[in-house]
């Protein structure tokens, strides 16, 4: 009951985080360009807001001023000179009328009546007045008024819209949002090129190779990161080879009393116990060797690279097989040289080839040339292969396939970890694959 509770309420939180993008990247760009642009239309909104009441009051105050100088000198005008100075008194906003104007409604609501009573106090409550809206003409106003002689005066309002900021202030912020975006692509490529790098550094980290260290360069938190990450690959590295070290002590001293011990049972009279007996000696001091010879691997022989014949090299591998009467062969053209540690590749192929006879009785060498400079030396065999979610496990030291490989044909299963160990000091890798048909191939590549 638990359990289907706590599945249902991690499926409904991830379901909730769907819109939520998965990559940290993205996350950071998307907090970092929201914060900024909702802070930048903060900003814009409330100086917009501003000059609007800002240029609104102006417009307004400049309305009143105009009208009631307007209306003062047409109402001190003889009646004759008044059709003269119209167009001299009307303004972008207003203009003047002579006669009753047009009929209107008398709703008046919002910007017309901040407009209206703009106009009551330019006509100073002298003159009667009655403001009226012209249907279906926009946000167009007329005043009807009476001058002193009781002329009557029209004054048609055709408010212009409040413009707070200027035609080309868009396009700016159209720049400065592109600008916003490039910068904030930036912060979070600078934040997260120094996780990459050590990622890539974790997944490259390799006890058995020795390689260069991740770069301290950069702001405070990342070098610290980064030798904190140096400091761990020095302590596995230095915790690993502690350990061989044991095991090569533990197997070097182990063969004193394993003489002894096979000194006395070779002394003592025939009986099946006693052959028993050297069998288990035996077998205890093939483990003491491979586990030396582990050892020595791991750490390497101080072996130097020198330049190899591969067709002589590979050749002489097969002959010396073929010599013991094994079913050893070569595939293929084998040509070109290769700069390798000639014991080490030796040691490896040698290993492949002893594994692929045991289980099945003959072998095939196969050299190819890679595009990319790199050469793949295989081992191929007829073999029960095998499974594939063991192919891993099978490079583990000590792991044996016992479905296939018992305790006599087995070994100890250090081989193929001597091999992957070997394969580290020539630069090069181990891998296993079933083959198409049945049977398993090893393969080394090194450059």
């Amino acid at each position: 009951m638990t359990g289907s509770i706590t599945g249902g309420a991690r499926d409904s939180s991830t379901s909730g985080r769907g819109w939520w993008p998965s990559t940290l990247r993205a996350r950071l760009f998307l907090i970092l360009f929201a914060g900024l642009a909702i802070a930048y239309g903060l900003s814009f909104s409330i100086l917009f807001l501003e000059r609007y009441m800002s240029a609104k009051a102006v417009m307004l105050g400049t309305l009143e001023s105009d009208l009631a100088t307007s209306i003062a000198v047409i109402d001190r005008l003889p009646a004759n000179e008044r059709p003269d100075w119209l167009d001299r008194l009307s303004r972008g906003n207003y203009r003047l009328v002579l006669g009753p104007g047009l009929p209107g409604v008398p709703d008046m609501s919002g910007r017309g009546a901040e407009i209206a009573e703009r106009v009551q106090e330019a006509a100073g409550r002298r003159f009667p007045l009655r403001i009226e809206s012209i249907p279906g003409d926009g946000k167009r106003l007329q005043a009807h008024l009476t001058l002193s002689d009781g002329s009557p005066l029209t004054i048609d309002v055709t408010p212009r819209g409040v413009m707070p900021i200027a035609e080309w202030l868009p396009w700016v912020l159209a720049v400065q949002m592109g600008l916003l975006v490039l910068f904030t692509l930036f912060a979070v490529r600078q934040v997260i090129r120094p996780l990459g790098e050590l990622a890539a550094a974790a997944e490259a980290l390799d006890p058995n190779r020795k390689g260069s260290p991740m770069s301290e360069a950069g702001p405070t938190e990342v070098a610290h990161a980064a030798r904190a990450f140096n400091a761990m690959r020095e302590r596995i590295a230095h915790y690993l080879e502690e350990r061989v070290q044991i095991l090569a002590a533990i197997s070097h001293d182990l063969q004193t009393p394993i003489t002894r011990m096979r000194l006395r049972a070779d002394m003592a009279e025939d009986s099946p116990e006693k052959d028993k007996l050297v069998s288990d000696l035996a077998e205890i001091e093939r483990l003491v060797q491979d586990g030396i010879a582990y050892a020595r691997s791991s750490h390497s022989s101080g072996e130097k690279t020198s330049r190899i014949d591969l067709s002589s090299f590979i050749d002489s591998i097969a002959y010396d097989y073929q010599d013991m009467g094994k079913a050893v062969a070569v595939s293929g053209i084998v040509q070109g040289t290769a700069s390798t540690k000639p014991h080490a590749l030796r040691r490896i192929l040698t290993n492949f080839i002893d594994n692929a006879l045991k289980f099945a009785g003959s072998a095939e060498i196969k050299v190819d040339r890679r595009e990319d400079g790199s050469i793949a030396i295989s081992v191929l065999d007829r073999g029960p292969g095998i499974p594939e979610d063991m192919l891993d496990a099978a490079m583990q030291p000590f792991f044996r396939l016992e479905q296939s490989r018992n305790r006599e044909t087995g070994g100890t299963g250090l081989g193929l970890a001597i091999a992957q160990q070997l394969a580290g000091t020539i630069g090069g890798s181990i891998r296993l694959y079933n083959r198409s048909g049945g049977g398993l191939a090893a393969e080394v590549t090194f450059r």
